[in-house]
């Protein structure tokens, strides 16, 4: 893609993100939900690939269909009590459209289908947008109105999301789509805390964003797109492949890591609120993920290459490593301690 086009894209997304931060109109949120979707789409389809064509015809039609019950909601809300201020959704039909809405933007299930294919059909960098920038607005959406949303209909699709991300996730041998599926699970413990303690939902967020950056950006130093990929990044970067591990185990959730950090305070936000059941099945579904990422941390770092491999085996990178790679990788591993100024400031 040329540099003025990706430059235009890149400025289009963060306008967008801000637009729709900064509104409090329905319409301007919109605005800028729908500035963002435009801005997304020639970067996933820059590689004029069949499958990265499917990936963007699908995301489009995905988030119109999704924007659509946005205005709809809005709607709905403004003809019931006259107001078109984000915070004030009163309406319980309004609640549950754009509840439904924003599942659809997220890819929470039972609106998932969209989201591992069309991550499956992009770059890791596109990816990357996808995964974290592209979910801010939705989830910044949900946060204003969570006062008014129906705590049942966003636990159900949370456990939903926990369960069936971490199912899928078990026999994938691409990278994306593992990743995806992790984005899925993620966003169903930020889906199920979000009326009790939104800003904890959003710790949650700032430190999901931190975890998979620093995974999708050593995946893409690495060029690691297949488990049989991964096998042999030792011989290019054994320290890189050695961070690697800890960073997926981060992002699994284990405890002296970053990741833990969140689920930790989730569950026991959830045990405060009387819901010790939910919080019980959301951490045991959390295993069937860590098998997964257990998976990836095996394939990077633990197992040798098969020796009938018919390329050469490289020992220096050819891309040169991004600085952002080691800070994200250390910040996603050691920022267990400040866990006591949290409650402080939550």
């Amino acid at each position: 893609m040329n540099p003025q086009a990706k430059l235009i894209c890149t400025i289009s997304l963060l306008l967008g993100t801000t637009i729709t931060l900064s509104s409090n109109h329905w319409a301007m949120a919109w605005t800028g939900l729908e500035i963002n979707t435009l801005a997304i789409l020639p970067l996933i389809a820059k590689s004029h690939h069949p499958r990265s064509i499917e990936a963007a015809t699908k995301y489009f039609l995905v988030q119109a269909a999704a924007s659509t019950l946005v205005l709809f909601s809005s709607m709905t809300n403004a003809w019931h009590t006259g107001q078109w201020d984000i915070t004030q959704l009163t309406c319980p039909i309004s609640c549950l459209i754009l509840t439904t809405a924003i599942a659809m933007k997220l890819g929470l299930v039972p609106f998932h289908f969209w989201f591992p294919e069309v991550l499956q059909g992009c770059s890791l960098t596109t990816g990357l947008l996808l995964s974290t920038v592209m979910k801010l607005p939705p989830i910044t959406l949900l946060l204003m109105t969570s006062q008014s949303l129906n705590p049942t209909p966003l636990t159900i699709m949370a456990i939903l999301s926990a369960a069936l991300a971490g199912w899928m996730g078990l026999n994938q041998t691409q990278t994306r789509k593992i990743l995806a599926f992790s984005s899925i699970s993620h966003l169903g413990w930020m889906a199920i805390i979000l009326v009790y303690s939104p800003k904890l939902a959003l710790l949650n967020f700032y430190l999901y964003v931190l975890i998979t950056s620093a995974v999708f950006l050593t995946l893409d130093s690495i060029k690691a797109l297949k488990l049989s990929t991964l096998m042999t990044t030792w011989t290019k970067t054994p320290a890189l492949s050695a961070m690697l591990m800890l960073t997926l185990l981060s992002l699994a959730g284990l405890p002296p890591l970053t990741g833990f950090l969140p689920k930790w305070l989730i569950i026991q936000e959830l045990t405060k609120q009387d819901m010790a059941p939910a919080a019980t099945i959301m951490a045991l579904l959390s295993l069937l993920n860590l098998f997964f990422y257990l998976r990836l941390a095996y394939c990077a770092t633990i197992t040798l290459p098969p020796h009938t491999t018919s390329h050469m085996k490289q020992w220096h990178v050819n891309k040169p490593i991004s600085p952002l790679v080691p800070i994200l990788t250390v910040a996603s591993t050691i920022l267990l301690p400040i866990s006591p100024m949290i409650p402080a400031a939550v």
